[in-house]
């Protein structure tokens, strides 16, 4: 059975290389181009899915996007429906410039949207003749109002726009009306955070008004309205006080101490410290190759009863083989400063205040090893804390000194054609070997044992025998109070006096800092501290800075 031919294509000439056409080819004899592929498709508008009658011909058009005239049959998404968005009461004709024209019919009397979104140009719907002029004035489609409103950045009663998309999308259970419906009941607006305890209770936004979500200002102050501003952030604060490493200059320093950029050790609070008084100046250092300074010192003035002045100066260096060696030392500086500093000013004469403040100090150091939960109560063969001791006192035209270990003292004149001196002897095994005549000093101080004290303060000391000596110089000159990691580096008298600048009995903090940078200089082996106390000669003094005790 045969049927009618339908033609194949409407196309006078073939698309593809212009070949004349007969209306029932369907492939192109020139070419052999699919003629029906080209056919151009119906003209069959797309029908969206809530259908609206097709706008009246006789309207003008508006601006993109075209409305419809709409039905009340049609479930369309108006922005008045929304939940949370405040609605003025008034006429159609009281409200902003942005919403609908008012029609003349009861439209005149619906509420109008006051939303910033309504207000976009492209957000514009004519108005109705008909009932369908009773929906809410200024409301179109939701594809409509989006545009306009993201186009504004607009918020609507404190709520982003992105809210009202979701709205729509929730379709009638969001309280949107239903088609011939009663219309259900709208969500409630979301709450506002609860105020805190013992504040005024937050605002509540009206028609218009933004949303706020802050707490308000104090009643009756300046600044109402305005935002407050946020409490610094502790952080920031500890990030502008933390320390910057000495080495890179760069990294921040940890809490341990190390720099988290080169990891080099920090300086702590004892690896070098200064102190100077009007007649009176220290210095102490880690040196280069210890991890800690177990050095300690302290200096200080007073005066004696009638009123003349009195300059102390102690230097202490701690073992390096008992437990707790800084805190022996620094405890022994403390104690035997304190002790003199109370006994010079009742009139206690130097030579034996010295001698009761070395005391005082070996009985601080022994304390240490009666704390609970020290080093000794884990292991009780380990040697208790303890240091060696050098003081000074410069009082009344006296010069004195005391001390227990290889800690020294050494005068310097200021004038040097005079002749130095130094005013202690070690409690070493070098200093016992030159005593006894087994050995000159150049032998037993370059023996591998000549630093290995026979006498110390501590617990576990043999007996405590305080030295002390008082002198009375008849020239000016400057004392030098110092551990051995000073005079490691210049052990006569007349070497250190080679190395004490000429101008230490007036600038003697400057004095102290050149001799430590000489043992630096020298390898600072050994933690080094130095003191020195310059030493003015009264009127009528008279002696030698060589000569043996005061009488």
């Amino acid at each position: 059975m045969m049927n009618d031919r339908k033609p194949g294509h409407r196309l006078a000439a073939c698309p593809a290389c212009a070949e004349p056409l007969d209306p029932t080819d369907r492939f192109c004899g020139a070419c052999g181009h699919a003629l029906t592929a080209a056919e151009p498709a119906e003209d069959r508008p797309t029908i969206a899915l809530a259908a609206e009658p097709p706008a009246a011909a006789a309207e003008p058009p508006v601006p993109w996007p075209a409305p419809a005239p709409r039905d009340l049959s049609t479930q369309t998404q108006h922005p008045g429906d929304l939940p949370s968005v405040p609605a003025s009461s008034g006429p159609a004709a009281q409200a902003p410039a942005a919403q609908a024209p008012a029609s003349s019919g009861p439209a005149a009397q619906a509420p109008a949207s006051s939303a910033p979104a309504a207000q976009a140009p492209a957000a514009q719907v004519p108005a109705s003749s008909g009932p369908a002029a009773q929906a809410p004035a200024g409301q179109a489609s939701a594809a409509s109002q989006v545009p306009a409103a993201a186009a504004q950045g607009g918020v609507r009663g404190g709520q982003a726009v992105a809210e009202d998309v979701s709205a729509a999308a929730a379709g009638p259970a969001a309280g949107i009306p239903a088609p011939h419906g009663p219309a259900e009941p709208a969500a409630p607006a979301p709450e506002a955070p609860a105020a805190p305890a013992g504040a005024e209770p937050w605002p509540s936004a009206g028609a218009g008004e933004a949303l706020r979500h802050d707490a308000p200002a104090a009643a009756g102050g300046e600044g109402a309205g305005d935002y407050e501003l946020a409490a610094p952030d502790p952080r920031v604060a500890a990030a502008a006080q933390a320390k910057v490493c000495v080495a890179c200059r760069a990294g921040r320093v940890d809490d341990d101490g190390y720099c988290e950029n080169c990891g080099h050790a920090q300086p702590r609070e004892r690896d070098h410290m200064e102190r100077e008084l009007d007649r009176v100046a220290a210095v102490s250092d880690r040196g280069l190759r210890h991890h800690r300074n177990e050095d300690a010192f302290a200096v200080s003035s007073t005066a004696l009863p009638d009123g003349s002045p009195a300059t102390v100066a102690i230097v202490c260096d701690g073992v390096s083989s008992a437990t707790r060696p800084d805190d022996a030392s620094a405890a022994a500086a403390q104690a035997a400063n304190a002790s003199l500093l109370a006994a010079l000013p009742r009139g206690t004469h130097p030579q034996q205040a010295m001698t009761e403040a070395i005391v005082a100090a070996a009985d601080a150091v022994n304390a240490l090893a009666q704390e609970p939960g020290s080093a000794r109560d884990h292991d009780p063969h380990r040697n208790a804390p303890a240091c060696t001791i050098v003081g000074s006192v410069v009082a009344g035209g006296l010069l004195v000194v005391g001390w227990v270990g290889d800690s020294r003292a050494y005068w310097v004149p200021d004038d040097r054609s005079a002749p130095p001196a130094r005013l202690t002897e070690d409690d070493s095994w070098a200093a016992q070997m030159v005593a006894a005549g087994l050995m000159n000093e150049a032998e037993a101080y370059a023996d591998e044992r000549a630093h290995a004290i026979t006498g110390w303060l501590g617990a576990d000391a043999y007996e405590l025998e305080p030295h002390t000596a008082a002198f009375k110089p008849d020239r000016p000159g400057v004392v030098v109070v110092c551990t051995d990691g000073l005079w490691n580096y210049a052990e006569g008298a007349e070497e250190m006096a080679r190395v004490v600048p000429p101008d230490a009995s007036g600038r003697p903090l400057h004095g102290a800092r050149v001799l430590v940078g000489h043992a630096l200089d020298g390898g600072g082996h050994d933690n080094v501290t130095v003191a020195l106390l310059p030493f003015a000669v009264p009127q009528e003094g008279a002696g030698s800075p060589t000569g043996g005790p005061a009488a």
